[in-house]
């Protein structure tokens, strides 16, 4: 690697991204080959899960990582920047500070190289922004892991892909990863579907093909046997997890309403006066730094926790599931099949269909070896997608998802968003991934300090526009005082009376310059379609290209009413705006 050079290395849960960035910081001896670091060089490494044992105080510890030239207020530095003071006890650190505090380690010596493992875990988002900024003005060569979509675009500039225990590379960012991933696939298929072909002529020879030469037909056979084996040992690419949500019936228009509300623990307000209103549809998103009561706040609207004034009322034949963050529901003890069933039979009800245990587990990647494998046992991805597979079995028209993406890998978090845009029931999603929030959610609601909450239109970027900043901590005010500016009131209602002041987001601009151009496009393919119907003797000439016509044509003339409907939507919201 060359200095400040970027790289993120990506692959599925379990394909051994970990063990390689191990390797790299010899940490780990290869069975062969050799690791080579530039003499003088000096490398970094961040591990998953830091061990500060043998350190008395985050200080300490911090200044361990440190060279003899390197400059020891740096260590304060990173640590103020990163919300600690150094004088904590390792011993009582939670997860999220020893992250913050292994961070401020590798990052204080300013080295050649830093090795990061899922630096963003634990991470709440004003942490997830200010390491961004951090690592872009840094010199260090980086090798990235992390399942943070927004984080791996905006860092690197080249990709490492581990699949199948083989590395590929491409001299480019993450953006344009997965276009690229995709071709590779298709590719082998291809190649796997001549290999096939080719075997069946093979076969066909052997059966039908002219005997004349004895040792011919030997060294043929001998090629069929290995285009076979190589057919049998080809290690095709994983499969994608396959998500069924079981829906419940509808509910009622109204699935929460809350008054009023106020929730404080000691001195410390939670939520203040807040009113909120959750339709049947919505996807509401909850985000706010640690400690801002974003879990508090669920309960509260769940009805799980009682708030201290105000009234919370959920709607009529509102049948909720939850996911929680911990995965504190799941029992350690018991296996992955009786997790998935309850205990009761080796059948599981997902979507109205009763399956086998063994075939649902298949879905979310689980091998049928690992149905008697005690949940305690499995990795921190595998309970994440044992408990996403018990959720989603379970009938429900409201679904509350409080970290869903933890330890995810990128392609379950593409079929977990799928899975929510087709849901038809409600969402209540706290989340730290911007992208996720970008792609699942309609209306955000932000912790602004003080146990204020104020609602915005769109997702965490579309937030991010209306409010002229992200959600990192504002200086020089006191922790649960006022905040610096006044910004109305709370709720919902303060981001429809402070709208007006705001303009368009970006997607709504590019929307609104470019439905005419799809409307125009829409009404060409209808007419196209028309004409094709319009032969009377279509039908009897060719009733396939008829029925394809006539479904094509139903389909186009949905699209046009729905872009018509949402660029007249679009038009009178700028029109409100502009006064």
């Amino acid at each position: 690697m060359s200095l400040g050079e970027r790289a993120c290395l990506v692959g599925r849960n379990g394909s051994g991204k970990s063990t390689l960035l191990k390797i790299a910081a010899g940490l780990v001896e290869p069975d062969r080959g050799e690791r080579f670091v530039q003499p003088g060089a000096t490398v970094r490494y961040l591990p998953q899960e830091p061990d500060l044992s043998g350190f008395s105080t985050v200080l300490a510890y911090v200044e361990a990582g440190l060279g003899p030239g390197d400059d020891r207020y740096r260590a304060r530095y990173l640590l103020g920047e990163l919300g600690l003071s150094g004088e904590e006890t390792t011993a009582s650190l939670s997860g999220g500070e020893a992250r913050r505090a292994a961070l401020a380690r590798v990052l204080a010596p300013e080295p050649d190289i830093l090795l990061l493992d899922e630096p963003t875990n634990h991470l709440d988002l004003p942490a997830i922004e200010w390491l961004e900024g951090e690592l872009k003005g840094s010199r260090s060569a980086l090798v990235l892991i992390s399942h943070d979509r927004r984080f791996l675009e905006r860092l690197s500039t080249a990709t490492i892909w581990l699949d199948r225990g083989v590395t590929r590379r491409i001299e480019r960012g993450f953006a344009h990863f997965e276009a690229w991933r995709d071709e590779v696939l298709a590719q082998e298929e291809r190649e796997r579907h001549k290999l096939s072909r080719k075997i069946e002529a093979e076969e066909h020879w052997l059966r039908y093909g002219v005997t004349a030469r004895r040792t011919r037909n030997e060294r043929r056979l001998a090629n069929l046997h290995a285009l076979r084996r190589s057919f049998r040992e080809d290690r095709r690419a994983p499969g994608a997890v396959r998500m069924t949500l079981s829906e419940a019936d509808i509910s009622g228009k109204l699935v929460i309403e809350a008054e009023g509300i106020s929730k404080s623990f000691g001195e410390a307000p939670v939520v203040q006066s807040l009113s909120l209103r959750v339709l049947r549809g919505d996807r509401l998103g909850i985000v706010g730094p640690n400690g801002a009561g974003k879990t508090t706040l669920l309960n509260l609207l769940t009805g799980v926790l009682a708030p201290d004034e105000g009234s919370v009322r959920l709607g009529a034949n509102v049948q909720m599931v939850t996911l929680d963050q911990r995965r504190e529901s799941l029992d350690p003890d018991a296996t992955v099949a009786e997790t998935l069933t309850g205990g009761s039979g080796d059948f599981v009800t997902v979507g109205g269909e009763r399956k086998h245990v063994i075939g649902y587990m298949k879905d979310f990647l689980f091998t049928p070896e690992q149905a008697r494998t005690p949940v305690r046992v499995l990795s921190g991805g595998e309970r994440n997608r044992l408990m996403l597979a018990r959720a989603l079995a379970k009938p429900s028209n409201l679904l509350v998802l409080d970290e869903p993406t933890n330890d995810l890998d990128l392609e379950t978090l593409d079929l977990l968003q799928e899975m929510l845009a087709d849901y038809a029931g409600t969402v209540l999603l706290v989340s730290h991934d911007r992208d996720f929030l970008d792609r699942v959610v309609t209306s955000t609601l932000m912790a602004e300090g003080g146990g204020r909450w104020i609602e915005y239109a769109g997702g965490y970027s579309d937030m991010v526009s209306q409010r002229g900043e992200g959600i990192a901590p504002r200086r020089g005010r006191p922790a649960g005082g006022p905040e610096p500016r006044d910004r109305g009131p709370i709720g919902p209602a303060a981001g429809r009376q402070s709208s007006p002041k705001r303009k368009l987001s970006f997607k709504e601009q590019h929307e609104l310059k470019t439905l005419p151009g799809r409307i125009e496009e829409l009404e060409a393919t209808i007419a196209r379609l028309q004409a094709v119907l319009a032969d009377p003797d279509l039908f009897q000439r060719d009733p396939q290209r008829f029925e394809s016509a006539t479904t094509a044509l139903a389909e186009a003339e949905a699209r046009l009413a729905e872009a018509e409907h949402r660029w007249l939507e679009l038009e009178m919201l700028r029109e409100e705006l502009e006064g």
